[in-house]
């Protein structure tokens, strides 16, 4: 636990909550009432408050809409069985989110005025948690440079807000992927290991021509050679090759997921075999090829455990063994989607009660 400090609450005159429909909610199109904001000025991170969730006012100047300095993270929070509210590893996200703030040259963020302010406002807007199974709370942290200013430096000034949305799944259904080996989401020595806005811009292009080609998201490989995978656009990719799950290594080209952590540590913890190293095309579809592949799988906040139905590679579609069939991702699935809402032990203290 953290200690609390009291932050100032501006409430909303009248709820929304009412016009929201939570048997069927849009990922990402509804928002609670509340938001926590805080800004930097003058070195340092000052006035934090929780007021009614709303449109900002921006200058045409704004620094990071001409410069991208602007950085998100993405979590979740939950209801037990008891009403109390679960959040899921906040303390490794405000960890994340300041390593891509050092990587933007832009200001780290206490770790405490983060959680403080997360807590605060979810127990305000705690009646807009789903309580329907698969449904949560999608929690958006996003942080950016706010100098009225024409010029390529960093701002000196910057606003970091918290912001929440009721969500169902992120996909309905097996995702169909398409391996890329033209377009390239990241290099070394960039800055693709940050939450960074920039980076998903990039990846919007090459998303889209898969999709109209009927692919639901696009397998990343290396920006050097493109021999080798990297991730899944929302997602890092986990891949099951004879029992043994095979993941790339993170790297400063590759995310840093936070379920992608945690799955490989629940996988370690029933002694299942994990390697985490570079992957390789050629790998995957010659274990395709052989039936030797019996498992793929995107891992992410958003997505949590997606499987992979269909990897597209030069023209050509390898279908993969059905979900039913599929048991350690399944497994896996079923035991954090447990930890998260407290009916499974938890002994890595991943669960933040508010």
């Amino acid at each position: 636990m953290i200690d609390q400090v009291t932050i100032p609450v501006q409430q909303v005159a009248k709820s929304r909550i009412t016009e929201v429909d939570f048997n069927n909610v849009q990922f990402g199109k509804s928002f609670a009432d509340h938001m926590f904001v805080v800004n930097y000025a003058n070195g340092q991170w000052q006035n934090p408050q929780i007021v009614p969730y709303g449109n900002l006012s921006l200058s045409p100047a704004l620094s990071s809409l001409h410069y991208g300095q602007a950085l998100f993270e993405g979590l979740k929070a939950y209801k037990n069985e008891a009403g109390e509210i679960l959040v899921f590893r906040p303390d490794a996200n405000a960890q994340r989110l300041n390593a891509s703030a050092q990587r933007l040259c832009m200001p780290e963020l206490p770790e405490e005025l983060f959680l403080n302010g997360l807590f605060q406002l979810l127990s305000i807007d705690r009646d807009w948690i789903p309580t329907k199974p698969g449904y949560s709370l999608y929690i958006r942290p996003v942080m950016f440079a706010t100098d009225d200013y024409i010029g390529v430096k960093p701002s000196d000034t910057y606003t970091f807000l918290i912001f929440t949305s009721p969500v169902g799944a992120y996909y309905s259904k097996p995702v169909r992927v398409k391996v890329e080996t033209h377009y390239t989401r990241a290099a070394p020595g960039g800055m693709g290991f940050a939450k960074a806005a920039g980076n998903y811009a990039a990846s919007l292009y090459p998303a889209q021509l898969a999709l109209q080609q009927g692919y639901d998201q696009l397998l990343w490989t290396d920006g050097r050679e493109h021999k080798y995978f990297e991730e899944s656009g929302t997602m890092n990719v986990v891949f099951v090759i004879n029992g043994k799950i095979i993941t790339p290594s993170t790297s400063d080209s590759i995310l840093k997921g936070i379920t992608r952590d945690s799955i490989l540590q629940l996988a370690r913890d029933w002694d299942v075999k994990v390697e985490e190293r570079p992957v390789s095309v050629e790998e995957v579809i010659t274990a395709l090829k052989n039936g030797t592949l019996e498992e793929a799988f995107g891992v992410g906040t958003a997505a949590t455990i997606a499987p992979i139905a269909v990897i597209a590679h030069e023209g050509t579609e390898y279908t993969l063994p059905e979900v039913a069939a599929r048991k350690l991702s399944n497994r896996l699935k079923h035991t954090l989607d447990d930890i998260k809402i407290g009916n499974a032990p938890d002994p890595h203290k991943w669960v933040f009660k508010v």
